[in-house]
């Protein structure tokens, strides 16, 4: 007898039901190893042998137990099978649905901390608070702090000084433009001969207010 041949005719007999030789192959190959070659040739040699029977579909052959073996079933017999497999799938989808939640609370448990890695983040946490802390005490004991009044003073002066520079800007611009109408030199030998510099020569930029 070939390789496999005996295990796939238990796997017929013991299922009862219709297979494809390539249905064969990928049931009992992750298990017992055998190539689809050698299932093919094994399934055609049991029908070769009347130890199965086998059927064409179009270009598919189908092949299953010989049903001589068994035994006749009475319709009360079928009734009672046919209860039992619905209590079975009732209580396999039951015990999916358990397992699913199962595997939910396991994986809700493997992210959560443990009770060590709680305890450290706890340490880490109350130091931080304490850092905290003493830096808010260090600000409430300073005696440099600005008054809001004092700030709104820092910026209205500010403001008053950028207008003023701008419009000191804008009149120097004037009066070396109306000079440099009759200037014979360039812009730049000018303010080299009188000795200005600019903001642009100084890297000063004007504040926006």
């Amino acid at each position: 007898m070939l390789k496999g041949a005996s295990l796939i005719l238990a796997y017929l007999n013991e299922k009862n039901r219709p297979y494809s030789a390539q249905d064969v192959f990928c049931n009992l190959q992750k298990q017992h190893g055998l190539g689809k070659t050698a299932v093919v040739k094994a399934m055609e040699l049991l029908a070769l042998e009347g130890k199965i029977k086998e059927k064409t579909y179009g270009k598919q052959k189908i092949y299953f137990a010989d049903q001589v073996q068994f035994q006749d079933v009475s319709d009360a017999d079928l009734k009672a099978m046919d209860s039992q497999i619905t209590e079975l799938s009732a209580e396999a989808q039951s015990l999916t649905q358990s397992c699913r939640q199962l595997d939910a609370e396991l994986k809700e448990l493997n992210s959560s901390f443990t009770t060590e890695e709680m305890k450290a983040e706890i340490q880490e946490l109350k130091a931080e608070c304490c850092g905290y802390r003493a830096r808010l005490e260090k600000i409430k004991s300073a005696t440099n702090h600005v008054t809001p009044e004092e700030k709104e003073k820092v910026y209205k002066e500010q403001t008053l000084y950028v207008k003023e520079w701008k419009k000191r800007k804008r009149l120097a611009s004037d009066m070396i433009n109306a000079i440099l109408e009759g200037y014979p030199k360039s812009k730049k030998e000018f303010l080299e001969e009188v000795g200005l510099e600019t903001d642009e020569d100084c890297k000063v930029v004007v504040p926006s207010t």
